[in-house]
């Protein structure tokens, strides 16, 4: 039995590293601002190492920052004029990623599916 849990252990971790190396390209973008509004462009995730990497939304205007991945999860933190973002996705079995964000000294948050172009 000890064998089994430690064989699955192992698997879920393997499982695990290889979604988060598995992240990096371009994706198509679809979201919501606070106010529900629609919005979309695209994405691109440059690796810089087996867990951080370089972001970059095109979705009419432009903005970027730093990303890092662990987990089955993906962190960024951009500029968007004078304000910090923060963006959290989720990793799903498809390679897309589903996120939610948000705006410091802002009230609210938005939603954002980044989908990769193949």
């Amino acid at each position: 039995m000890r064998m089994l849990i430690a064989a699955l252990v192992i698997a879920v971790l393997a499982a695990t590293t290889a979604s988060a190396q598995s992240i990096g390209g371009q994706y198509a973008v679809k979201g919501t601002n606070f106010d529900g509004s629609p919005y979309g462009g695209t994405v691109t995730i440059s690796r810089s190492s087996n867990t951080t990497c370089h972001i970059e939304w095109q979705t009419g205007s432009s903005s970027s920052g730093i990303c890092m991945a662990s987990k089955g999860a993906l962190a960024a933190a951009y500029k968007l004029g004078d304000a910090v973002g923060l963006v959290l996705y989720e990793l799903r079995p498809d390679g897309s990623l589903d996120g939610v964000w948000t705006l410091a000294d802002k009230p609210g948050s938005g939603t954002e599916v980044l989908t990769p172009l193949k």
